[in-house]
């Protein structure tokens, strides 16, 4: 099974965290943000970088996202202590901003303005969700990558068919998931469920191969076993 712990061992969970709000209607693209076209690209510009994702629920995530942030930063202030050798690069993966102003795109905008970091995008490539770019919101992104670049990337990396093996552990777990859900009566999961699965898990590996470390925080402890954050497991 595919966890944060077989990233790294210095790479953990980093439950609930701190911040200050912020406009979050702000969702033009800022300007000079770099597309990394190929793994070279990603490589010469992420290397000098310590990255941090941040995962958790989305539309169904309905709590004040300032608290959640603001207990993530403190949390991860705690766990990194005062010795950080590169600067923190926050990666996103396309979350929309929602007018509520909750949901895992909120508490990543927040959390990179408490910390007073950057951002990077790994989208999908527009053959898979020809709207995920679309809807992407890249408030404070300087770096904007595709998935087939996370796959060439870790092609790169890996002698063995790595990207094969994570896809095999996310038709696991989606077979056990849809299971469930006959079991309980419920539709099974849509089929973007797979494709979102892979950018998060994908995404991981790449950047933790790039930058030779990651950190993954989580939004909540409570993750549901439906959800794309449950995937990690």
């Amino acid at each position: 099974c595919l966890t944060v712990g077989s990233l790294d061992q210095a790479s953990r969970s980093v439950y609930p965290i701190a911040t200050i709000p912020i406009d979050i209607m702000n969702i033009s693209c800022a300007a000079g943000i770099a597309l990394l076209r190929n793994a070279a690209d990603v490589h010469l510009h992420l290397k000098s970088f310590s990255p941090l994702l941040v995962e958790g629920p989305g539309r169904l995530d309905d709590r004040d996202a300032a608290p959640v942030a603001n207990k993530i930063v403190k949390n991860l202030r705690n766990y990194w202590g005062e010795n950080m050798a590169k600067p923190v690069l926050l990666i996103t993966q396309g979350d929309p901003l929602n007018e509520s102003g909750k949901g895992i795109a909120s508490i990543t905008r927040l959390v990179a303005e408490e910390l007073g970091v950057k951002r990077g995008l790994v989208l999908l490539d527009p053959h898979i969700d020809q709207d995920h770019e679309k809807l992407a919101d890249r408030h404070d992104v300087i770096h904007e990558m595709r998935y087939s670049t996370m796959i060439e990337i870790i092609e790169n990396y890996h002698d063995h068919d790595a990207v094969g093996d994570i896809t095999k552990e996310i038709d696991r777990s989606l077979s056990e998931k849809n299971k469930k859900k006959r079991q309980l009566g419920e539709n099974e999961l849509a089929a973007y469920y797979k494709d979102y699965a892979l950018l998060q898990e994908v995404t991981k590996v790449a950047i933790k191969a790039v930058a030779g470390e990651i950190t993954v925080a989580h939004t909540t402890g409570d993750i549901s076993e439906f959800g794309v954050t449950s995937f990690f497991q």
